[in-house]
């Protein structure tokens, strides 16, 4: 029988090695990195994402509730794209990313995560106009691609591209999937008491359902469902918005302040430096985002598109919906409420947050079945799943 405390070490010797990890991947030299790539982009391009909001703003928006025609196996309409992608950031990355990133890194960690969207909205076009144009297509029309291909095809780098694709693969299969899980497990413990192993096989299995049924099945799931838990949660928001309007300017300042000095600790806060707001606000809100993850691409490559920078378009709506309106819902939910001093993290900080507007159970059943409903939406990462088949 397997000694528990062997096991135990076990484990924390596994996350103590995560952990550095984490702090060799994401140590100041990649922040250094990250902020070189999103403000080379954008002078080069002569800040394209403010010179043609327009045209962004006419190309995605203005094409909403146009009638896109499904044409056939192994593709998606642009639309279904950007649902699938949309699937695994909002949730996870913007609402229990965000108040994760306040638990961690202060108010302050808001401003950075709005700086770096601003700025990566054109990096998230380029990689996804780059992983349709060089995106490969079967005798059956069926199409692939993604980071990978456009390093191998464009860069001519197939090491760095088996590099990539190894990683993500890591990712899909460890990180994102047991995080979705967790956090899905974690919002119907605390509303519902639900065991979250019930809770995270359930999801599996009406996942698994989906992805089995193909590409167009993906789509159609995706399509449907985001949309839908996405204006759920903007309306609750709404409301909250209105219920602590006097609230606004407050939080606003609060944001811009600590993002050059430091948080001071207060209740269950322990405080934040602004080398920590910098830090966590850049990946929580690449994580949100995801522009610049290189996981969006690979959704978008299956798009039946005319051009593709027509479909990196998209793109730059992706970033604007996830950061500037539901990352800001979150951010602004937990900090006009004051519960970012009751110590709670994740998705129990905005469970507790929308909980002193609307009823407990009120607030409980929205915030854990919006989060479980785009979780159980097939992310990009489950095209893995596609793309070795």
């Amino acid at each position: 029988m397997t000694d528990p405390s062997f096991a135990s070490r076990l484990i924390e010797g596994f996350l103590d090695l995560a952990g550095r990890f984490d702090q060799i991947l994401w140590g100041p030299w990649t922040i250094a990195f990250i902020a070189s790539v999103s403000i080379y982009l954008p002078v080069r391009t002569r800040f394209f994402q403010a010179r043609k909001l327009g045209l962004i703003l006419k190309s995605t928006f203005g094409r909403l509730f146009e009638r896109q025609v499904d044409r056939g196996k192994g593709k998606m309409t642009p639309f279904q794209a950007v649902s699938t992608a949309l699937a695994s950031t909002v949730g996870m990355g913007s609402i229990a990313g965000v108040a994760a990133a306040l638990a961690v890194g202060g108010p302050g960690s808001i401003f950075w995560m709005w700086l770096l969207a601003l700025l990566g909205t054109i990096t998230k076009t380029a990689e996804i106009s780059l992983a349709v144009h060089y995106r490969d297509v079967e005798d059956n029309g069926r199409f692939r691609g993604g980071p990978m291909y456009y390093i191998r095809k464009g860069l001519g780098w197939p090491f760095l591209a088996a590099l990539f694709s190894g990683g993500i693969f890591i990712n899909a299969l460890l990180s994102a999937s047991l995080l979705q899980a967790h956090t899905v497990g974690r919002a119907f413990l605390a509303a519902y008491d639900i065991n979250p192993y019930v809770v995270a096989g359930t999801m599996t299995a009406v996942t698994a359902v989906v992805v089995l049924g193909g590409l167009r099945r993906i789509g159609r799931f995706s399509e449907r469902l985001v949309p839908l838990m996405s204006v759920v949660y903007v309306l609750g928001g709404l409301v909250l918005f209105l219920v602590n309007y006097r609230a606004i300017p407050e939080v606003f300042a609060l944001i811009v302040k600590h993002a050059f000095a430091p948080a001071p600790a207060l209740g269950g806060f322990a405080g934040a430096t602004v080398l920590l707001a910098l830090q966590t606000g850049m990946a929580r809100g690449m994580f949100g985002n995801e522009a610049g993850m290189g996981t969006a691409p690979m959704a978008h490559a299956t798009a039946d598109t005319e051009h593709p920078f027509e479909q990196g378009l998209w793109g730059a709506f992706e970033v604007f919906v996830v950061t500037f309106i539901i990352c800001t819902i979150t951010s602004f939910a937990v900090l006009s409420t004051g519960v970012l001093e009751s110590g709670k993290s994740g998705i129990e900080l905005v469970i507790v947050a929308f909980g002193t507007v609307f009823p407990e159970q009120i607030a409980g059943t929205l915030i854990s079945f919006c989060i479980c409903l785009l979780y159980t939406s097939p992310s990009p990462r489950d095209h893995l799943a596609h793309l070795v088949c």
